[in-house]
């Protein structure tokens, strides 16, 4: 999977949705605890900015954030800058989002970007924004009970949530351990990650992986099912973003 293209087409379903949005609508609660549906769209365009000033070398834009406070900063942000118009958020997001995708895949081989407090590849970085918009066009539709299917673009999210479980266990002081991921797909595949022959293994649907990374559906209430000696553990810590 491209994960390129696969990130312009989650910013053109977003953009439909968005498109389409009442005035009142962009006023609404979204499922984004204390946020607006229009303070969704600034969060995501200034975090889509961001990525555009790390493509760009700039840096500088990244000295403020802390880890373990990336929440409250993005918090502190939007609040900030909240008093734009919809017209106006639509408009900056549309200009942060579009280049993205043309921009991260035309970088040489081998680049590395400054991401949060890290540094990653190009295709990594790009996950990274599909994932985060596919949560908040969740935070939207689900709050406004707009349609939003799932798609098979969620391997990319399945993946850094696998992908990042060692960070995931570290960020919560648990020692952890290999976890072997094995989900079905939106369309009936069945998708797999981590070793084969690890003691510790999740399983089910990857809606409800993806859900359970973004921090919008408890373990409990969802249908994976967890065994050995971490798999419940890592159903606890896993993320699909940074912290």
């Amino acid at each position: 999977m491209d994960v390129f293209a696969d990130l312009r087409s989650e910013y053109e379903a977003l953009d439909a949705v968005l498109a389409a949005l009442s005035p009142e609508q962009w006023s609404h609660p979204s499922a984004a605890e204390g946020w607006t549906v229009a303070d969704v769209v600034l969060h995501l365009a200034q975090t889509d900015e961001l990525a555009a000033a790390s493509i760009a070398g700039d840096e500088a834009i990244f000295s403020a954030i802390r880890p373990g406070e990336v929440d409250a900063g993005a918090a502190d942000i939007v609040a900030a800058q909240r008093d734009a118009s919809p017209a106006e958020i639509l408009a900056r997001w549309r200009t942060a989002a579009s280049g993205l995708p043309d921009a991260l895949a035309g970088l040489p081989p081998g680049t590395r970007l400054r991401w949060i407090t890290n540094r990653i590849s190009a295709a990594a970085l790009a996950t990274t924004r599909i994932a985060e918009r596919w949560t908040h066009a969740h935070d939207i539709t689900d709050a406004l009970g707009i349609p939003y299917p799932d798609t098979d673009r969620l391997r990319h999210i399945a993946w850094l949530g696998h992908r990042t479980l060692p960070y995931a266990f570290d960020a919560e002081g648990i020692e952890g351990g290999p976890v072997r991921v094995e989900l079905t797909s939106p369309g009936g595949e069945t998708w797999s990650f981590g070793d084969p022959d690890a003691p510790s293994t999740i399983t089910g649907p990857a809606g409800d992986f993806c859900r359970v990374g973004a921090r919008r559906l408890a373990p409990a209430a969802s249908g994976l099912k967890a065994a050995g000696p971490h798999g419940e553990q890592a159903l606890a810590v896993l993320r699909n973003y940074a912290v």
